[in-house]
């Protein structure tokens, strides 16, 4: 368990560090997570990635799905946001805001997360590769 903790908190400092922007943020919003059931499907879970491509995503934004429930993103150009996201009985959903996105799934591998979220509007394609880590100083 201390160990779990130990590599969110490290990949949410990650992300924080990358957030440090001149632009603020308001739109970052605090959700209270939810343990994930045990049919998670633990290769995106606790890592960091970073949208290579998408239709509606800037590419170089950041995403953790962390494993207590809680969805990190960022970007160079903003400080985090915090969502929420499930996995329950097969189906991805992404909530950022009061909004629930269901999000399949199109592939999912140790290179690549690639994600097609639902909005009202219609689909955003998602293309998220491990993110790249500067390595930090001596």
């Amino acid at each position: 368990m201390k160990h779990a903790l130990r590599r969110a908190g490290s990949i949410v400092a990650i992300l924080v560090l990358a957030a440090c922007s001149r632009e603020a943020d308001t739109a970052a919003a605090a959700y209270v997570p939810t343990a994930q059931p045990s049919n998670v499907k633990p290769g995106f879970i606790n890592k960091v990635w970073e949208v290579s491509v998408s239709t509606g995503v800037e590419p170089g934004m950041l995403y953790a799905f962390l494993s207590d429930g809680t969805l990190v993103m960022t970007s160079p150009h903003s400080k985090a946001a915090f969502g929420a996201w499930t996995y329950k009985n097969g189906v991805l959903t992404m909530i950022e805001g009061s909004q629930e996105y269901k999000t399949d799934i199109l592939k999912l591998s140790h290179e690549e997360l690639r994600l097609k979220s639902n909005h009202p509007g219609g689909s955003v394609e998602i293309l998220l590769v491990p993110a790249r880590v500067a390595p930090l100083p001596p």
